[in-house]
C-alpha cells in the first residue's frame, strides 16, 4: 500500500554535477517506486537540465507542499522552489552561488521533514567548499543539517556499502586535529551510535570491529600507546556494558575482516582510514548516512564527478542505494515512535 511506503525528499544536489542527471535517471523509469514515495525538491529547470543530460523523458507535476501531493497521480511530484537556474552556471566548475542554493534547497526539505511532511531527506551529489564559499559556513552538511535542526548532542557521518556499517570517531577535520579529538568518551559516543544505527538498520546484534590509530595497533607501546591508554579501555568498557565490540585491531586488516563477514562495521578512528578502504571496494555503491539526527539523511558516498558532468554516463548505484536505506531507516523511524 502506498501508505506504507516512507516519502523521501529528493534534492539533486549542486547543479554543476552529475547530480541533476542522476536524479532524472532514477525518476525516468520510476525504478525506486516500490522503495518510497519520492518528491523532488529543488527547482523545473534543474530537473530539465537533468533529463537531457541523461536522455530521458517523463513527466512532473508541481505542488506547494509534499503534503498536498496526489500520489495516485503518474507525474513525477515537484516542490518547485523556483531558485536555480542552472544555465547560470557551468557545468563541472565549483560555484559559490550554486553552493548557496544547493544548501537553500536543503534546508526547504527539512523544512519539509521538521514539518512531518516527508519520513527522510536523500540528497544528490554537492559540493561542500561551494556550499561554504556560498555563506553556509560548515565543514561539512553533517554540521549544516544538525545547526538547522538545534541538535547539539552527538552525532556523526557513516558509511554504508554492502550491509557494512562504517562509522568514524573524527570527520571532516585535518590529521592533525583528528588525532587531538580522538578521545576515550569520544570513542564511547561513536561505539554506541554505529550499534545504534545498525540496529536501525535490521541488525538484531550488530558486531562492530574498532581500529587502532597507529600502524600495527601501536606494537603493544613501540608505536604509540593511544591504543593502550584510550582505545582499548574504550572498546572494554563499551564490551562491559553489552555492546558486542572487539578491538583495537591495526587498521590496514580490520576491514578484510569486516568484509568477510566477521563484524558487521568498523569504527574508524578518522576519515580516511575508512573511507579509502570502502571506496576502494565499492565506489558506485556506498551510502553516506548522517547519524544520530531526528531526520534521517542519506546521499551517495562519492562525490559531484565533476569531470564525467554531461557525458551522460554517471552511475545511479550509490543513489539508488542511498534511497532505500533512507526508506529503511524512515520504516524503523516510524516503528519506533
Amino acid at each position: 500500500m502506498n501508505s506504507e511506503r516512507p516519502v523521501i525528499a529528493l534534492t539533486a544536489g549542486d547543479c554543476t554535477g552529475i547530480g541533476p542527471e542522476q536524479t532524472a535517471r532514477i525518476l525516468h523509469d520510476q525504478r525506486m517506486a516500490d522503495v518510497a514515495r519520492i518528491v523532488v525538491v529543488g527547482d523545473a529547470r534543474t530537473l530539465d537540465l537533468g533529463k537531457r543530460q541523461a536522455g530521458v523523458s517523463f513527466a512532473y507535476r508541481s505542488y506547494q507542499s509534499p503534503a498536498s501531493v496526489d500520489w495516485s497521480d503518474s507525474a513525477v511530484p515537484l516542490i518547485d522552489l523556483g531558485n536555480t537556474d542552472p544555465s547560470l552556471y557551468e557545468p563541472g566548475v565549483a560555484s559559490a552561488e550554486s553552493g548557496r542554493l544547493t544548501g537553500d534547497t536543503l534546508a526547504r526539505a527539512i523544512d519539509f521533514a521538521v514539518a512531518g511532511e516527508v519520513d527522510a531527506v536523500t540528497f544528490a551529489p554537492l559540493n561542500k567548499r561551494a556550499m561554504y564559499d556560498g555563506g553556509w559556513k560548515f565543514p561539512d552538511e553533517h554540521k549544516m543539517f544538525a545547526h538547522l535542526l538545534g541538535h547539539h548532542s552527538y552525532f556523526s557521518e557513516m558509511n554504508v556499502l554492502d550491509g557494512q556499517w562504517m562509522s568514524r570517531v573524527t570527520s571532516h577535520v585535518s590529521l592533525r586535529q583528528a588525532v587531538d579529538q580522538i578521545t576515550r568518551p569520544a570513542i564511547e559516543e561513536a561505539i554506541v551510535l554505529a550499534t545504534t544505527m545498525m540496529r536501525k538498520a535490521g541488525i538484531a546484534k550488530p558486531r562492530l570491529a574498532v581500529a587502532a590509530l597507529n600502524p600495527h595497533a601501536g606494537e603493544n607501546g613501540l608505536f604509540g600507546t593511544d591504543e593502550i591508554e584510550i582505545i582499548r579501555p574504550a572498546v572494554e568498557a563499551m564490551a562491559a556494558k553489552g555492546i558486542d565490540c572487539k578491538g583495537p585491531f591495526p587498521s590496514d586488516t580490520v576491514y578484510l575482516k569486516a568484509f568477510a563477514g566477521e563484524f558487521d562495521g568498523v569504527l574508524a578512528m578518522y576519515h580516511d582510514q575508512g573511507q579509502i578502504a570502502t571506496k576502494m571496494r565499492g565506489f558506485n555503491r556506498g551510502v553516506t548516512v548522517t547519524a544520530g539526527l531526528d531526520t534521517v539523511f542519506t546521499t551517495p558516498a562519492h562525490g559531484t564527478a565533476f569531470d564525467i558532468v554531461g557525458k551522460g554516463i554517471a552511475d545511479t548505484g550509490a543513489f539508488e542505494n542511498a534511497i532505500k536505506l533512507a526508506s529503511q531507516l524512515a520504516r524503523f523511524k516510524q516503528l519506533d515512535s
